[in-house]
């Protein structure tokens, strides 16, 4: 059931040519934008690889479903798919922030009255599907946790990689952030 790194290589490379939900790019070029918006903020190695594998989890329920496209119209809890696959690969400070990424959204709905209006289409949609806006007691109970700060760090990452044929770094760029932090 878990992965190694070379598996998880394969399958960004294998999974990841799909289209990244209704956005412009594919779901290996959200990854790599990710995590270069964190690696040009001069994130840890730890965010920079949550940031690239935030959504891993989209592409191992393709990859058990058989699919190709996710279904737009629900919510598959893709933050915490991936978790089991690589919780003996990598520590908390990657796999915190992944599974805290859509929670990061709706907690900056709540906490910043603007950043609702600058999320794409796409992102708006979604957030309706995983639970809509905090409260005041969900956002504080969010933030208050481990790693939440960080999650908040990749989920504005998350918001800005979504640029059609944007250029950063190939995945090969990335395979020393990954050993430097695998267990």
């Amino acid at each position: 059931m878990s992965l190694n790194l070379q598996e998880v290589h394969d399958l960004l490379l294998r999974r990841g040519q799909t289209q990244y939900g209704l956005e412009a790019v594919s779901q290996l070029e959200h990854a790599l934008q990710c995590a270069h918006l964190a690696e040009q903020a001069g994130e840890t190695a730890d965010t920079i690889v949550a940031c690239l594998l935030h959504d891993l989890g989209h592409l191992l329920a393709a990859e058990r479903e058989g699919a190709m496209e996710q279904d737009t119209h629900k919510d598959d809890l893709h933050q915490f798919i991936a978790l089991p696959f690589i919780r003996g690969l990598f520590p908390d400070a990657v796999l915190e922030p992944i599974r805290m990424h859509v929670d990061a959204k709706r907690y900056l709905c709540w906490c910043e009255p603007t950043y609702w209006d600058d999320l794409s289409m796409a992102s708006k949609r979604s957030l309706e599907q995983q639970g809509g806006v905090f409260d005041e007691a969900q956002a504080h109970a969010f933030i208050a946790q481990p790693y939440a700060e960080e999650a908040v760090r990749l989920r504005r990452y998350d918001d800005l990689a979504k640029v059609k044929d944007k250029q950063v770094p190939r995945l090969e760029h990335y395979q020393a952030h990954l050993a430097a932090v695998a267990i």
